[in-house]
C-alpha cells in the first residue's frame, strides 16, 4: 500500500511526472492525458452518487488500477476477467430494458460520466499508437477494451435508472418551419 506523507513534492515543477518505471514524461504527453482523462472519468461516475452501488464501487476501484496499469505498474493490471464481469453486468441490466427503437437523449450524472470514459478510451488508443515503437512505455491492450465495455454499462445503468422517464431521438419532428414565430415566450421565473 502507498502511503503519502507528504503530497507535494516538487519533482513535476519542470512540467514531467515519473510513471511506474520512474521514467519521467512530460505533463502533455499522450501518456498523461490518458491517465488524467481517466482520473476524470472516476471522478464523474463518483458524482453519480445516486446510482452508488457494489459495482460502481468496483468500477471506481477498477479505475484507480487501470491508471496504475497505465503508468506501466505490473502489480495492476487490466485482465480479461474485469471485462468479463462488465460484460456479466451489462447483460444483467439489459435484461430488465426494452430494445432500442432510436438513439437516447443523454440525461443525468451516468450519461455524463459515459461520454468522459470514451473520451478516456480514445485518449488511450492515441496514446498506444504514438508509443506503439517506444520500449520504456507499453500499453496494456485491454485497457481501452475495459474502457469501452465501461462506456456501455453506463449507458445501460443511464437507460435502467432513467427507463420510465427516457426519452429517445425523434428523427421525424417537424417543429421549425421557415419564418415561423415563436408561440411561447420563455418564463424568465422558470
Amino acid at each position: 500500500m502507498n502511503r503519502l506523507t507528504r503530497i507535494y513534492t516538487k519533482t513535476g515543477d519542470d512540467g514531467t511526472t515519473a510513471v511506474a518505471n520512474n521514467h519521467r514524461v512530460s505533463k502533455i504527453s499522450p501518456l498523461i492525458e490518458a491517465i488524467g482523462t481517466v482520473d476524470e472519468a472516476n471522478s464523474a461516475i463518483g458524482m453519480a452518487t445516486e446510482y452508488r452501488n457494489d459495482i460502481v464501487e468496483r468500477i471506481q476501484n477498477d479505475l484507480f488500477d487501470l491508471g496504475a496499469d497505465l503508468a506501466g505498474s505490473k502489480s495492476f493490471e487490466i485482465t480479461d476477467d474485469r471485462i468479463t464481469y462488465l460484460e456479466n453486468v451489462i447483460d444483467d441490466y439489459n435484461s430488465y430494458l426494452k430494445p432500442l427503437t432510436s438513439f437516447v437523449l443523454p440525461t443525468g450524472s451516468l450519461h455524463n460520466a459515459r461520454t468522459i470514459v470514451r473520451r478516456a478510451e480514445r485518449s488511450v488508443w492515441m496514446a498506444i499508437a504514438i508509443y506503439e515503437d517506444d520500449p520504456d512505455i507499453q500499453i496494456n491492450q485491454n485497457i481501452p477494451k475495459y474502457l469501452n465495455r465501461l462506456s456501455d454499462l453506463l449507458f445501460v445503468m443511464a437507460r435502467y435508472h432513467n427507463m420510465n422517464n427516457e426519452k429517445l431521438w425523434n428523427i421525424n419532428r417537424n417543429d421549425y418551419k421557415d419564418g415561423e414565430k415563436v408561440k411561447r415566450k420563455v418564463d424568465p421565473n422558470s
